[in-house]
């Protein structure tokens, strides 16, 4: 996920966050932050009612709480009730739970991870590793998987200065680059691998990982030289781009007479370790 729209846990609890860079601070889901406190089956209906309860006191609170869109269960964006981190402390008081106090320290935490990033990136990238070493994965696949992010970096910063947007058009060209190194597209790709919202990069193998980052880079390095200005200009530098990478893949499958592309996931890439440790 992006990780201005991401999960934050507490206690094993999921609680939707969203990050606003103009104002530095974290917008927190309340609904999600009453279900961790409550352990209510129905979080939704407890805030309404909360909510009503506190409008009725005539609790200001409340009344600058906004919504922001969100993920939800059922995958779609939807509006949700959002506070920042001193909204919910006020809000929290308001909630008869045992939770309250190592929910404030975690919230205290949690809100300060990404100033602190925004000052320190390398804060970012150790809290990254110690996730993924955390997930199970090799000292060896982090470290390609956190080469990535930086070669990722690169080409969205180039798109960004080609006029391309987020989303849509990142999407379409990220689909030209992985279709024509792999020969398939990311959908296709994914439903090799079984999965479903999971991240790809997350579910690749060394050589995977390698090739969609000697993609990446080619991709970025030719726009740099040819400056495409549309959409369409900046498909075909993106299949350039891939195409230096099938080459080196062709090549490697001809070499070790192995697929390049495989079904593996990180459960296999997690399995695997744990043989080569045993």
């Amino acid at each position: 996920m992006d990780k201005d729209k991401a999960i934050k846990l507490f206690e094993e609890k999921r609680i939707r966050t969203q990050w606003d860079s103009e104002q530095e601070k974290w917008y927190f889901a309340i609904p999600d932050v009453c279900g961790v406190l409550t352990d209510s089956i129905d979080p939704k209906a407890y805030w309404r009612k909360l909510k009503q309860r506190l409008k009725e006191e005539g609790n200001e609170t409340v009344t600058n709480c906004h919504g922001l869109k969100m993920l939800a269960e059922d995958g779609k964006m939807r509006l949700t009730d959002v506070a920042d981190t001193e909204q919910l402390l006020r809000l929290i008081q308001s909630i008869p739970s045992p939770k309250e106090e190592p929910f404030k320290m975690w919230l205290a935490k949690a809100g300060s991870e990404r100033i602190d990033e925004t000052a320190d990136p390398e804060l970012a990238i150790d809290r990254a590793l110690e996730t993924y070493l955390k997930k199970g994965y090799s000292v060896n696949w982090v470290n390609q998987r956190l080469k990535t992010i930086e070669v990722r970096k690169d080409l969205t910063d180039e798109w960004d200065s080609r006029g391309m947007k987020k989303g849509l058009e990142y999407a379409i060209l990220t689909d030209e680059i992985t279709k024509a190194w792999s020969g398939r597209t990311t959908r296709e790709y994914k439903e090799l691998k079984g999965l479903k919202k999971e991240n790809l990069r997350d579910n690749m193998t060394n050589v995977e990982l390698i090739l969609n980052m000697l993609a990446e880079a080619s991709t970025t390095e030719i726009s740099k030289e040819e400056e495409p200005e549309t959409l369409e200009e900046n498909k075909k530098v993106a299949t350039k781009g891939g195409n230096v990478a099938k080459a080196a893949r062709v090549q490697l499958e001809k070499s070790t007479r192995q697929k390049v592309v495989t079904a593996q996931n990180a459960k296999d890439l997690k399995a695997l370790k744990g043989e080569n440790e045993s």
